[in-house]
């Protein structure tokens, strides 16, 4: 069910930003008088489709191969290669026959159409439920062997990154990463220690799993009515210390700890107050004691709909800002970001496993922002390709030959094949580690 669940958004967000980014191309395209010849969400090699229609000029349809979608634009150098339409003189109603001008809208307008959507989704967003974050100036890291390495510690308050103050704790390793930090300055105890990053290891940070977790204090919000504990002397606020004489710092302390006491009888050691007791408990067979802990500190910003507005373009600024710093390090091979490259099922990943509107149309509104940066990238296939040689043209007066662009669109073609093998390569690599 998990992953129909993850399967279902993954395709949903997918369709959306597709069928919204060819909807930019085929807009402009009918604005300027420039015939569309087919609007498919999906591909149809062969010519097979789930469902297609024609409506005026244009022939609509679902294609079978679920891997994005298209608008043939008539008279224009694309995927289709169709070299017999290009062969013959140019009609007034075709791409090539429009002012440069215009043929830059078209093809810019998937790309505007996806960051509008972005935008208008951050706004809804910060509307209806604002903008909650853990406050990184009062949590504590809990590390792995990567951050333990760079000289972090459990417990470290995390206060600057070079000469950057993080606000959001969920975005450290991020942030550490796209601003290449040399320094991190953090609290530890009542001692404020400088830590001087390895630029070296900066290929552990892209690829490592949650190098900063939340260090929380094991303390208890309530006991689960049908947990093992269930009327236990245990109580809102105790904090547990040990497990069998154990010590337990934080919470992250305690798992190997009750997965070898699974099914058992153990002794806990609790802080009440100014008390130190020791409290019998049972530990289930899945190693939980059936407690609700207390929550981490969670900030939330509320706008109404005048400063959603605002907030919204400043987030989708912000966010371009940050895609546009991975992109930095993905093409910067001694990072090996390259290795974090990943395809539907690294996308998929990234979706809860419950259904939520919130996650969806926050992980929906970065793929979109995410689809349109990666489309103004300068490769030949791809929007930005069109639009630099379209600049060119503008630049110098000289429209580059069909045959000229053929060519080039080929070789971008083999470029995203390239990149989508990797992108796959990746995804199945991780499924076997």
């Amino acid at each position: 069910m998990v992953i129909l669940i993850k399967a279902l958004q993954v395709f949903l967000s997918l369709s959306l930003l597709i069928f919204l980014h060819e909807l930019g191309h085929f807009a402009w395209a009918k604005l300027f008088g420039i015939k569309v010849e087919k609007f498919f969400l999906f591909f149809d090699p062969g010519g097979k489709a789930i469902a297609k229609w024609k409506w005026g000029d244009t022939e609509f349809g679902i294609g079978w191969l679920p891997f994005g979608g298209y608008c043939k634009i008539a008279g224009m150098v694309d995927e289709s290669m169709d070299m017999k339409q290009l062969s013959e003189e140019p009609k007034e109603w075709e791409f090539r026959s429009h002012p440069a001008w215009q043929r830059m809208l078209v093809m810019a307008g998937g790309v505007l159409n996806n960051i509008i959507f972005a935008i208008l989704s951050y706004i809804v967003i910060l509307c209806v439920w604002g903008q909650s974050y853990i406050d990184n100036s009062t949590s504590e890291v809990y590390v792995n062997d990567t951050a333990y390495q760079m000289g972090f510690r459990n417990g470290d308050r995390i206060l600057k990154l070079d000469d950057y103050t993080p606000e959001n704790f969920a975005m450290l390793q991020a942030d550490l990463a796209r601003r290449e930090a040399s320094r991190a300055t953090v609290l530890r105890g009542s001692d404020t220690v400088e830590l001087y990053i390895d630029r070296a290891m900066m290929p552990e940070v892209l690829n490592s799993q949650l190098m900063f977790d939340l260090a929380l204090p094991f303390v208890i919000d309530s006991v689960m009515a049908s947990g093992p504990n269930a009327g236990s002397n245990l109580r809102h606020g105790d904090r547990l210390i040990a497990i069998n004489g154990k010590e337990i710092e934080f919470l992250q302390d305690s798992r190997p700890i009750l997965s070898s006491e699974k099914g058992t009888d153990v002794t806990l050691g609790i802080v009440r107050g100014a008390d130190t007791l020791s409290i019998a408990a049972q530990v289930d067979t899945s190693g939980r004691l059936g407690l609700s802990l207390m929550a981490p500190n969670i900030k939330t910003k509320r706008y109404n709909a005048a400063s959603a507005i605002p907030a919204g373009f400043k987030l989708a600024g912000s966010t371009i800002g940050d895609y546009l710093k991975d992109l930095k390090l993905l093409v910067t091979p001694s990072t090996g970001a390259y290795k974090s490259v990943g395809s539907f099922i690294a996308i998929g990943e990234v979706f809860p496993s419950t259904w939520d509107w919130y996650q969806f149309l926050s992980i929906t509104a970065l793929l979109s922002i995410m689809l349109a940066v990666m489309n103004l990238i300068p490769i030949p296939a791809l929007d930005g390709g069109h639009i630099l040689f379209l600049l060119i043209e503008m630049v110098s007066g000289r429209k580059p030959s069909d045959k000229f662009l053929m060519v080039m669109q080929m070789i971008g073609m083999l470029l995203l094949f390239g990149l989508m093998f990797l992108a796959v390569s990746n995804d199945i690599g991780r499924l076997f580690n």
